[in-house]
């Protein structure tokens, strides 16, 4: 089964919508982060995507994230609640949520204006090359897990 295209106008509506059903008090179903933290965590894959945040991981997580994660991160199974984070994703603090939804937001319409095109043979941080499918399912699997995280 195909994941939502986040090229598409529709997509970036429906996460629009969900995302702004958040509240700071919303709970989450599994894990430990906040509602305003999930949000901000989800800025990193697109801020990793968008080339503005273009620090390697360490050696061995990218050793990892390409030859043992890789397969499981862009193929089209969701993933399951609990699974670790990695330290550059973790964020300290209670951000403000909405200028984080806000952020994030405007990071996701900047990619679905991008295209595919754009996004086809792009380099991620620690697996190298990237389809532009493998960049969908990457973006679009990681965003609606946490959504679906806080029941949204």
């Amino acid at each position: 089964m195909a994941l939502p295209d986040i090229f598409s106008p529709e997509t970036t509506a429906e996460l629009f919508r969900r995302i702004d059903l958040l509240r700071a008090d919303t709970p989450a179903q599994w894990g430990k982060m906040s509602a305003s933290q999930m949000i901000k965590h989800c800025h990193v894959p697109y801020l990793q995507a968008l080339g503005y945040d273009t620090k390697k991981p360490a050696l061995m997580a990218r050793f990892l994230l390409k030859y043992i994660f890789k397969k499981s991160m862009i193929n089209e199974v969701p993933y399951k609640p609990n699974l670790p984070t990695a330290p550059a994703f973790i964020v300290k603090g209670e951000p403000d949520l909405d200028a984080e939804r806000e952020k994030l937001k405007s990071l996701i319409r900047e990619t679905e204006q991008k295209g595919a095109a754009w996004f086809e043979g792009r380099k991620q941080l620690a697996m190298g090359e990237l389809k532009a499918v493998e960049w969908n399912n990457l973006l679009y699997k990681h965003i609606d897990h946490h959504l679906r995280q806080f029941g949204v």
